[in-house]
């Protein structure tokens, strides 16, 4: 299944994405792909239901779609996942992973604009491919950890460098701003994600292609990032973890760095988990 929502912003409905056709599952999903859903057989109760209801409310591809989980717990991000990133941005290979955190209310939708924050100069782009908990998760062995997954999703892991690097203290001040965090537009179930381990990913900035590349350059895979992270902390059904970027961020462009800066378009795609698209505005 592709789980969207959609809606206003606060208001969004639950739907899936069906042969590329949109449909309202609130009939049967009463309240939101939340963690509650998750943890409740959310999934399957919802495969079983649409089995026996093939005449849904179809939605117009006008209506904005937003992030397709609800607000999760967390949000927890994995930095210098792929070789050829930490070499671009001169840094050691990490002998274990990088853990960071995104704040929730950075989540937005997958078309939503960017808004640059208030004295930013340097905000930049990363195209990551995420996925979703399913259920509750602690000391989980790598092998187990697949069972864990309720899918995959696409997200932009936008990133104040100034803010990140420059002003001391941990990564999380140049992560956490309004709208650095879009997912989606889908979040794709293990069963048609396809290899999660061999996906093409990209990037474009005003149609220029800056990151070009694969999720089988990933150092950590995903069933060991599920068994590392739940060694530090319990994960709950409908956490986002998003597993690092490929090269090609603005941060690593030499001999001079380019960041978004207002009016920019900026759009990512991974193989078989759909495209997103946002446009740069000033913080106002």
């Amino acid at each position: 299944m592709k789980l969207i929502r959609f809606g206003e912003e606060g208001k969004e409905k639950p739907g899936i994405l069906l042969n590329d056709k949109r449909y309202d599952v609130s009939s049967i999903v009463t309240t939101d792909y939340n963690e509650a859903f998750f943890e409740n057989d959310g999934l399957k109760k919802l495969e079983e239901a649409l089995k026996s209801n093939p005449s849904l409310p179809e939605v117009s591809d006008s209506v904005r779609l937003g992030s397709p989980v609800a607000r999760p717990s967390k949000i927890i991000c994995i930095g210098l996942n792929y070789v050829d990133h930490c070499e671009e941005t001169g840094a050691a290979i990490p002998a274990e992973p990088i853990i960071f955190f995104k704040s929730t209310t950075s989540l937005c939708g997958p078309n939503d604009n960017l808004i640059i924050p208030k004295n930013s100069e340097k905000t930049d782009w990363e195209v990551e491919l995420a996925f979703v908990v399913g259920k509750k998760a602690s000391y989980v062995s790598e092998e187990d950890a697949p069972n864990y997954i309720a899918g995959y999703c696409l997200l932009n892991d936008y990133s104040e460098r100034a803010f990140q690097i420059e002003r001391g203290g941990q990564w999380a001040k140049g992560k956490g701003s309004d709208t650095f965090a879009p997912l989606g537009p889908t979040m794709v179930t293990p069963d048609e994600a396809g290899d999660v381990n061999n996906l093409k990913m990209w990037l474009t900035v005003n149609g220029k292609t800056f990151q070009n590349s694969n999720t089988s350059n990933l150092i950590f895979k995903i069933p060991f990032l599920v068994h590392y992270l739940s060694q530090f902390m319990t994960l709950l059904p409908g956490d986002v973890i998003s597993t690092g970027t490929p090269p090609g961020v603005g941060l690593g462009i030499k001999p001079d760095p380019i960041y978004i800066k207002a009016g920019d378009v900026i759009e990512l795609g991974i193989e078989g988990l759909g495209t997103s698209k946002q446009t740069a505005v000033a913080y106002s």
